[in-house]
């Protein structure tokens, strides 16, 4: 699987088939709420392909709940990943993006990866809650006679940043999540289950999505 494989969150209570796992959330205590001008969407990989799959899709979500959202392509272009950044030119491009009306940038990478082996059956079960023995055991009962196949898969962790970079205020960390995204079925199914993650958690704390 290539290296990127986003992420950027469920709120417990989403489908348990969905490929994101919501870790940790946290908000600014200070932050009520928080509705910005214009925010920049910005995934830090080298898979370009899946970089801006995942921006462009959270991009036309945002958009089509009334924010003002550009992928990092629209602002830097194609050259800007090509060599290293000093500290001082990172902090000429935040003082760009608050020249082009920027106030905010949602921030997403991968940040490590576990491999993982399991029997395909028994993992297929085990978000399912059984009610009785009986439910269990005939759901179960034949791995006692199957050749079960094991399946490697990937857990990733990844991270996603909310920076509010408003003019002549102090920047600040408006909120932070941590994701854990497993490839299952697809690289495009884990991306999009973790933009509707991303989506779910900023709407319910009044981040970005205000009614």
């Amino acid at each position: 699987m290539k290296s990127l494989i986003f992420i950027v969150l469920v709120i417990i209570g989403l489908s348990s088939c969905s490929d994101a796992e919501l870790i940790e959330n946290w908000k600014n205590p200070e932050v009520e709420n928080f509705q910005a001008q214009k925010v920049l969407i910005l995934a830090i990989s080298n898979d370009v392909e899946n970089r801006q799959y995942f921006e462009n899709r959270l991009v036309e979500q945002l958009n089509m709940k009334g924010v003002n959202a550009w992928n990092s392509d629209h602002f830097f272009g194609d050259s800007f990943t090509k060599r290293p950044k000093t500290e001082q030119e990172i902090k000429n491009v935040e003082n760009r993006l608050l020249e082009n009306g920027y106030d905010a940038i949602l921030v997403s990478k991968v940040i490590g990866a576990e491999n993982k082996v399991t029997l395909i059956k028994s993992y297929r079960n085990f978000n399912k809650t059984f009610e009785t023995f009986n439910d269990d055991y005939y759901s179960n009962q034949d791995l006692y006679y199957s050749d079960e196949q094991l399946e490697s898969y990937t857990i990733y962790h990844a991270e996603s940043v909310l920076y509010g970079i408003c003019s002549g205020k102090e920047r600040q960390v408006i909120w932070k999540a941590s994701v854990n995204v497993t490839k299952l079925d697809s690289e495009k199914k884990a991306i999009r289950d973790y933009c509707k993650m991303v989506l779910k958690t900023l709407e319910q704390l009044d981040l970005l999505i205000l009614d």
